[in-house]
């Protein structure tokens, strides 16, 4: 991987932070896939064709078969009982909502399924959104907030009652495919960094652990079709904010993720 830092390799992988059982739990698992007859990749070629390449010349028998919510439109619904990625009960209402904003106009927040954070982080990114003055569907799991509740003051719900849902769950696929969604903040899962991709949506990093740097570090630089939050205050939210749904690099990195 080009250009990778210590800080962008994966959580399991950086021993300073972790035990070592994880690392080598997580190294004896990569070894025991060489013993395989196939590996499968939920990714595609153009997107990684780097590593791929030397993951090919160690072991040929690697496929592509992604994304993977591409090839779900092409399976008749019935045949499954689910076939999305989500772990919660989606609630599809925000699609209502969402019909009836302007396209591009609405910054979509979600930090994924299991992802926690600090209370104060959570009143920054929300002072940040209502700041910024843009229209915004925030997922906002009961559950975010390290072994709290997640409560938002009342006048944040007061300073965004025109402009701001909150709702604790929704399909992530269909919302991010929505044309109203102008930028998605994101902690970069997999999942999340596919669907956004697919949709053609820039994205906000703020990566929390796993894999999730490295795909930060790639989204900011070899996809260029995001920016990272470095530091989790109300004035930088807004200013990413502001920059992706109103600058010059937000608009080349719509295109970008377009293309």
């Amino acid at each position: 991987m080009k250009n990778i830092r210590l800080k962008d390799l994966p959580t399991s992988i950086r021993t300073i932070d972790i035990s070592e059982t994880l690392f080598d739990f997580v190294g004896s698992k990569a070894q025991n896939c060489l013993n395989s007859s196939a590996i499968i990749f939920n990714t595609f070629e153009v997107f990684e064709h780097e590593v791929l390449e030397v993951l090919l010349a160690k072991f040929p028998h690697v496929y592509n078969i992604g994304p993977l919510h591409l090839l779900s439109r092409y399976v008749p619904e019935s045949h499954f009982m689910s076939q999305g990625s989500s772990l919660r009960k989606e609630d599809s209402k925000c699609l209502q909502w969402l019909d009836k904003r302007e396209p591009n106009s609405v910054v979509y927040v979600n930090f994924g399924s299991i992802t926690v954070m600090l209370d104060q982080h959570l009143k920054e990114f929300a002072w940040g959104l209502a700041n910024s003055k843009h229209t915004f569907l925030w997922i906002l799991r009961p559950d975010v907030v390290m072994g709290d509740s997640a409560i938002l003051p009342e006048e944040f719900f007061e300073e965004t009652k025109d402009r701001g849902l909150l709702t604790s769950w929704c399909p992530p696929d269909k919302v991010l495919a929505h044309p109203s969604i102008g930028v998605f903040l994101t902690h970069c899962g997999w999942n999340s960094t596919l669907e956004s991709v697919f949709a053609g949506v820039p994205i906000i990093c703020w990566p929390f652990f796993a894999e999730q740097q490295t795909n930060c570090r790639y989204a900011c630089t070899t996809w260029e079709i995001g920016v990272e939050v470095n530091d989790v205050k109300r004035h930088e939210i807004e200013a990413l904010v502001k920059e992706m749904m109103e600058g010059e690099k937000g608009h080349a990195m719509r295109q970008k993720a377009r293309e």
